[in-house]
């Protein structure tokens, strides 16, 4: 079914870009020197820091024999998006995009080279015009590229939905927050390429 128009006679969205272009990306890593892998990532205008700590012994009580134990955080900055909501670290929200995050690390990391160990990630959306979660995913395997924590191969994530066209759908991928809040589907894809 056929929502606001969200591109142009020409075919180009609302920011100038094809349906199937991404966003400029920006990146730089060791932007911390309190971690032991840190980096920043822009794409387009959503803007993200990550930062990883470990590995390091883990507690007895969460000590796994064979696998590293991965704590994520992920987070948005009060200022982050145009609602100033005062969001609470611990919020509902937060907690579900942290424990995708963990999953989809989880399945990047080589967790069995780190038994009894503890590797934890945090990633702070600093500004979100769509794909805040997506963005967090690629500044956190950056950040552990830069910790030095061997990974099975990049994680990578983006986001794709729909638009219309003289009535004719027209796939679009890295969406921004004016296609995000257009109302129609949007999926989200963190995907592990085989090596």
């Amino acid at each position: 079914m056929p929502g606001p128009d969200l591109l142009s006679s020409q075919g180009l969205r609302l920011d100038g870009r094809r349906p199937h272009e991404l966003r400029r990306i920006q990146c730089k890593l060791g932007v911390f020197t309190q971690p032991d892998g840190s980096a920043y990532l822009e794409q387009g205008n959503t803007k993200v820091l990550a930062a990883v700590y470990g590995p390091h012994q883990a507690s007895k009580a969460k000590s796994l024999p064979d696998s590293v134990v991965v704590n994520c955080q992920y987070s948005m900055a009060t200022f982050s998006t145009g609602e100033r909501k005062n969001r609470q670290r611990g919020d509902r929200k937060s907690q579900e995009m942290s424990m995708q995050l963990r999953q989809a690390l989880m399945a990047a990391i080589k967790t069995e080279l780190y038994p009894r160990s503890q590797i934890d990630i945090y990633v702070e959306v600093l500004q979100a015009d769509g794909g805040a979660y997506c963005a967090g995913v690629n500044a956190a395997t950056l950040a552990l590229i830069d910790a030095g924590i061997p990974i099975k191969a990049y994680m990578i994530a983006c986001t794709a939905s729909m638009a219309w066209k003289g009535g004719e759908p027209e796939p679009l991928v890295d969406v921004s927050h004016v296609e995000e809040a257009a109302g129609g589907v949007v999926l989200t894809v963190a995907s592990l390429p085989s090596t």
